[in-house]
């Protein structure tokens, strides 16, 4: 913290879920985990507002990786995992990234104590 109060652009940004948020079947420890990573991302951005540091969380929904296209079996598994979302598909790592990106920058300088679902 030393090194961050005496910085100028102050930002943290915290990764948690969709499911940090709404919680998801099957997954409750994980969930759980992510619930508590947004909830201390709030309860950091109230403490550290008076040195002028934002800190933001970001909670993506399902987004395409070695890990998740593991996941897919057949060709329906990710047309139907994309069905839940509201676009319609799932999230790429660049998208998360310049997400992430955009609430680190100046451009934020405004934003903080929000937890973005980006799904």
């Amino acid at each position: 913290m030393p090194l961050l109060k005496k910085g100028r652009n102050k930002a943290i940004v915290n990764i948690s879920s969709d499911a940090g948020i709404n919680g998801n079947y099957f997954c409750t420890a994980y969930c759980a985990s992510k619930g508590a990573v947004t909830v201390f991302t709030k309860a950091l951005s109230l403490e550290l507002a008076l040195d002028k540091i934002r800190v933001n969380c970001l909670c993506p929904g399902d987004i395409r990786t070695p890990m998740t296209e593991e996941q897919w079996t057949d060709d329906n598994s990710e047309a139907e995992m994309s069905s839940f979302y509201p676009l319609g598909r799932i999230g790429t790592a660049e998208e998360v990234a310049n997400a992430i990106y955009f609430l680190a920058s100046e451009k934020a300088s405004f934003i903080k104590n929000y937890c973005h679902v980006v799904s």
